[in-house]
């Protein structure tokens, strides 16, 4: 088994460089295209899934590239992970998240910290986030416990790409990233009083997956994730 300090490392690298992406993306975006938002959309969903591919092929072998609390939750309740487990790496997540957003500001030349003003609210982008995170999450243990977990770094990324446009909140569909964004008023900013009813949503959601996974893929394979 790979020590939990160095799999802790791989999940906050992994998590910062998920939200530099995201961040950084749409910063450029809206530099690049900034009468086009449906532009901007595109850019930074692109960008996104590409990125979040090629995080999963770094950081996968190390720690499972969990980079989400909820797939960490979901990872402890089926039994796969112990509360320790579980509780560094939602912290490593959650710091990593943050490190990603100043970090993202800082390549672009604002300051390193900026608190986003955009507000995300409405039952509408709830019901999105709790669909967005129950499709994560029955996306990754549904390769998980059918054998096919090497699939995961393309799997996702085009899961995460396509739900920033079939969703109505974008597909945050992750409590640490979305406490990163809240550190950088830019393009993919959300508001701190919008974070708690998300961070709410993604939990439900991801009851949700683990319950459709353990409806369709009751029984466990043989290949393991890390």
């Amino acid at each position: 088994m790979i020590p939990l300090a160095r799999r802790a490392a791989a999940e906050f690298v992994g998590t910062c460089l998920l939200v530099t992406v995201v961040i950084g993306s749409g910063i450029a975006a809206a530099r690049l295209s900034p009468d086009d938002v449906g532009l901007q959309l595109a850019e930074n969903a692109a960008a996104t899934a590409a990125g979040l591919a090629v995080i999963i092929l770094i950081v996968g072998p190390v720690s499972g590239a969990h980079l989400n609390p909820v797939v960490s939750l979901v990872d402890w309740a089926l039994g796969r992970r112990d509360h320790t487990t579980l509780g560094v790496y939602a912290l490593a997540q959650t710091s990593g998240a943050i490190g990603g957003a100043v970090l993202a500001n800082l390549m672009f030349g604002l300051p390193a910290v900026t608190v986003a003003t955009t507000v995300r609210t409405g039952p509408s982008l709830w019901l999105a986030e709790v669909v967005a995170t129950a499709g994560l999450v029955a996306l990754v243990f549904s390769l998980v416990r059918t054998g096919r977990a090497h699939l995961a770094a393309p799997a996702v990324g085009a899961y995460i790409g396509s739900a920033y446009w079939f969703t109505s909140s974008t597909s945050f569909a992750n409590p640490a990233v979305t406490v990163g964004r809240v550190f950088s008023d830019t393009f993919a900013g959300i508001a701190p009083g919008s974070v708690a009813p998300f961070v709410l949503a993604q939990v439900v959601g991801a009851v949700v997956g683990t319950a459709l996974v353990l409806v369709l893929h009751p029984a466990q394979a043989s290949e393991e994730f890390v």
